[in-house]
């Protein structure tokens, strides 16, 4: 796992600022997106992507023709997310620009997980319901809490089998309380998407709740959405 303070010099660069933030949504992006993204050329980025490869925090899959380039390990997401105030005011490219940081504080996601007043508020319901506690800088899940997530029809017992933390508490940088990461908190995000409850929109990274999210999630966790 690369250090704080060799990610810290990194983002000192706009361009890779950018990058990196463009891959915090847990997608895989060519070099060209990416260029996009950092607002240089591309022979730019593709410097840009060695460094971030060397230093660890990406990494490359090909396939066929085209290389997609990816952060290198969801923790990675973990240590940018709370930077990332910071990373959206750099440059972007016109048609890429939104009112952000604020557009991203409601819902978001964090890699592959819940994040903003949303995460925040499904981790705080999960432990007030006592389906959650907290255990050092992760969740531990309680006999209710297994019964909860077999009824949104998640295997605990296969994602514990991964080899991705399970339940990890992740600071929520706009919120300043954690929300729900590792694994679990990635495949609850998924079930939410599948259900029909939440979005992406065409701002990276930001998710709005549907009806049927709000319905279901003051149903289940007693959550009502603003």
């Amino acid at each position: 796992m690369p250090s704080f303070a060799s990610i810290g010099a990194l983002l000192g660069v706009p361009a890779r600022a950018n990058i990196l933030a463009a891959l915090i949504e847990g997608r895989a992006l060519t070099a060209t997106e990416l260029a996009l993204y950092a607002g240089v050329s591309p022979q730019t980025t593709s410097t840009h992507l060695a460094k971030l490869m060397d230093a660890g925090l990406i990494t490359v899959e090909k396939h066929g023709r085209h290389r997609f380039f990816r952060l290198a390990d969801p923790h990675i997401a973990d240590i940018l997310e709370p930077l990332s105030e910071l990373v959206v005011h750099q440059p972007v490219p016109e048609r890429r620009k939104s009112r952000a940081p604020m557009d991203l504080r409601p819902a978001r996601i964090c890699y592959d997980h819940l994040a903003g007043n949303l995460g925040v508020q499904v981790a705080d319901a999960l432990k007030g319901k006592g389906y959650l506690e907290p255990l050092g800088g992760d969740f531990r899940i309680t006999d209710s809490g297994t019964a909860f997530f077999a009824k949104l029809d998640i295997d605990l017992a296969a994602l514990a089998r991964t080899r991705r933390v399970f339940a990890r508490q992740c600071l929520d940088w706009s919120e300043r309380r954690p929300h729900l990461g590792g694994v679990l908190g990635a495949t609850l995000c998924d079930r939410f998407l599948d259900q029909g409850w939440i979005k992406r929109t065409r701002v990276p990274r930001q998710i709005i709740v549907l009806e049927p999210g709000e319905r279901a999630l003051k149903r289940l966790l007693g959550i009502k959405v603003a």
